[in-house]
């Protein structure tokens, strides 16, 4: 079996990001896309009024809250729209309690997805598939996409969303 090579990654962590483009820049601005803390862009496009019961422990390790937060309370979804650009081309890791629907508007990625071991003991599936328009070719239009809404039930929360360290 040969030696697997270490992942370099197409771009430097360490030069400044480009300067977006004018299409990036208008859809930045038209869509009023802000930094998302897992990197890329968002802007909250919608949150059901509707207040359900929260399905979830609450974490007492999460600090960021919006206004209006309450613990036991879950709006019935929320959705955004999620936008990568070449200044900030991935999302990190993350794992999300809440069923999570990405629907692809524009562009093209690799998405890679770790589901969970389905019995005790058992192994964790990775899965990798590339999102864009080409179905004919095994893409996906729905999941991320480079432009995508992402819609979530119960509504998002970071109480109820960790990132993946480093240290695992």
């Amino acid at each position: 079996m040969p030696t697997p090579q270490p992942f370099t990654p197409s771009f430097s962590l360490l030069t400044p990001p480009p300067t977006p483009s004018p299409a990036i820049a208008t859809l930045l601005a038209t869509l009023n896309l802000q930094p998302h803390p897992e990197g890329g862009f968002f802007s909250e496009t919608d949150r059901d009024p509707l207040l359900i019961p929260s399905p979830f422990t609450p974490s007492t390790t999460t600090t960021t809250h919006r206004p209006g937060f309450k613990p036991a309370l879950r709006n019935a979804s929320t959705s955004i729209f999620y936008l990568l650009t070449p200044s900030s081309p991935q999302g990190h890791f993350h794992r999300n309690q809440s069923r999570t629907v990405h629907t692809l508007h524009r562009g093209r990625g690799r998405y890679v997805v770790i589901h969970p071991p389905t019995t005790t003991g058992g192994a964790a599936r990775v899965e990798t598939f590339v999102v864009g328009g080409d179905v004919a070719a095994g893409e996906r239009l729905q999941w991320v996409g480079l432009l995508i809404s992402e819609t979530v039930v119960p509504g998002f929360e970071y109480e109820d969303h960790e990132f993946l360290t480093r240290g695992g």
